[in-house]
């Protein structure tokens, strides 16, 4: 989750088939688009969809000075205490850090000290990633009863999980105040609200690897559930041939080798497609047999 621009603000227009809200968040363009015959219905759900997102990226965004994680990241080793919506994403990283063996890890975001994944070619130096690595490792984290407790210097970044987590909570909000199926797309994570009609399902374009297209790779049909793309299109630098991905071990510094370019998963929330997308890129070369394991929908771009 990363800063946004000054003023916050939504726009709704009328598509060929629904109604098009738009906004900006967590450093993502997003939409919400609604099956709806009236613009004042799609503009009531836009706002409700862009204040749950802004809500979500003021209280958990490392960008943010007065928020939970600026509070856990400035304690000096000193416990927090949390609440609840708080202790249910560090229960869920803790879960991703169980199911991944270490290699996902949300205290992992100060290796951006010495990672710049601008689509340059500057490697750091091994020694300073030793160095930087000593501030990373969930295991040794004191969590329970809602309390956390960091070694000095340490910090948590919820970026990784943070915008799925969003898109499920719009989608519920948004169930709760219509009947009416949306399609809820933050940045290219998105859900379905409702279950769309048979013979009007809503057409989404998977993205391949390059980004200078509008061309999307794939186009699927979504009625329900969810889908969540976890790669590299547009975060990663190229050294001597080499594509060095933004998706990192945690427990070694560096890129995870032989990762797919992108996985896209299908799945009945954005949660679980984001849980499982991730899990599949931190298994490097055997992406593809891990998520046939899960038998899951997913597409995947090496």
């Amino acid at each position: 989750m990363s800063g946004q621009p000054s003023e916050r603000s939504v726009t709704v227009d009328r598509g060929d088939s629904c109604w098009r809200g738009r906004f900006y968040a967590m450093a993502s363009p997003c939409e919400i688009l609604c099956k709806t015959e009236g613009a004042r219905q799609a503009e009531d759900l836009t706002e409700l969809a862009a204040a749950e997102v802004w809500r979500i990226e003021d209280k958990f965004s490392r960008y943010c000075s007065d928020n939970i994680v600026a509070s856990i990241n400035s304690a000096d080793g000193a416990p927090v205490a949390v609440d609840t919506e708080t202790a249910h994403l560090l229960d869920f990283s803790t879960t991703l850090f169980e199911l991944s063996e270490g290699k996902f890890d949300i205290t992992s975001g100060v290796l951006r000290k010495v990672w710049r994944f601008d689509g340059g070619n500057e490697i750091p130096d091994p020694q300073a990633v030793c160095r930087v690595l000593e501030l990373v490792g969930w295991q040794k984290a004191k969590w329970r009863d809602h309390r956390l407790q960091l070694e000095a210097g340490m910090e948590i970044d919820l970026g990784g999980i943070g915008k799925e987590y969003a898109v499920d909570r719009v989608c519920t909000i948004l169930r709760n105040s219509a009947t009416v199926s949306c399609l809820v797309n933050l940045g290219g994570d998105l859900a379905v609200t409702q279950r769309a009609d048979d013979r009007q399902p809503w057409k989404v374009g998977i993205e391949g690897l390059d980004s200078r297209t509008e061309l999307p790779a794939k186009r699927v049909n979504l009625q329900v559930g969810a889908l969540a793309t976890s790669g590299d299109a547009r975060r990663f630098l190229l050294r001597d041939g080499k594509r060095y991905s933004h998706i990192l071990d945690a427990r070694t510094g560096w890129p995870i080798p032989d990762a797919p370019h992108s996985i896209t998963v299908a799945a009945d929330t954005c949660t679980q497609a984001g849980m499982l997308s991730t899990l599949g890129m931190l298994q490097g070369k055997t992406a593809e047999g891990f998520l046939q394991a899960q038998e899951i929908r997913f597409w995947c771009a090496r």
